[in-house]
């Protein structure tokens, strides 16, 4: 093991298994840490960086959903929920809150590998080459008092970044690719990649409008076009 390898920090209360994930992972190229609640997580993190985290839902104390919520407002490091609540209503949840992934409980653990690596390939692509265009293209888009700067994938308030997840992130760039021209759910869902469909998707979008738009429940920039899909609009 390498200390290039990725570094993942497996939240959860079941001793059997975060000993299972951890022998698991780290036989497949992983560096891993555990924590057996919220409270040990947040220990953690106050003194290591990771690439990756995944969290257990139902924990003593903060479970996971208040975890993920919080931690998303300093942090935007991927983050894949494990839970036995596999319902729509509680993958959605979870994904509103600022996951990035969720896998319901029990699970294929080759599953689980493939889908932290997608998680980990996404935070760590550089913008797919942009076609030869006809004229040049712009370098940012501008909404607001906000710009968002396509080549590095950073919006940003003045000289300050505003933090997104990655599916935030991807799901603004894809956009800001093509403003003005609409976008359906269902290509977004596939090229953004996250799980939950196209209700995931307008997830995404309201979490996103949240942070651009001056009143979200009038959106601006981020606009639906009925039985289409989404817009971007930048100034």
């Amino acid at each position: 093991m390498t200390d290039e390898a990725p570094h993942i920090l497996v939240v959860d209360d079941d001793n059997r298994l975060r000993s299972l994930l951890r022998r698991f992972l780290s036989e497949n190229g992983f560096r891993v840490s555990v924590a057996g609640d919220a409270a040990e997580a947040r220990r953690t993190l106050a003194s290591l960086d990771f690439d990756l985290l995944v969290l257990d839902v139902m924990m003593p104390g903060e479970n996971g959903f208040a975890l993920v919520r919080s931690l998303r407002e300093t942090r935007s490091v991927p983050i894949l929920m494990l839970s036995a609540l596999g319902e729509t209503d509680n993958r959605i949840e979870g994904l509103e809150r600022g996951a990035d992934d969720y896998l319901a409980k029990p699970f294929e653990p080759r599953e689980l590998v493939l889908r932290l690596r997608a998680l980990l390939r996404r935070a760590r692509a550089e913008p797919p080459p942009a076609p030869v265009p006809a004229a040049p293209q712009p370098i940012a888009v501008r909404l607001g008092e906000l710009r968002f700067d396509a080549g590095r994938m950073l919006l940003l308030r003045g000289e300050q970044a505003v933090r997104l997840t990655t599916a935030e992130a991807t799901l603004l760039g894809l956009l800001a690719e093509r403003p003005g021209e609409v976008m359906s759910r269902e290509t977004l869902t596939e090229r953004v990649g996250i799980a939950g469909g196209t209700r995931a998707v307008d997830v995404q979008v309201t979490r996103l409008r949240r942070k651009i738009e001056p009143d979200p429940k009038f959106p601006r920039y981020l606009q639906t076009v009925r039985g289409r899909g989404y817009v971007l609009r930048p100034d």
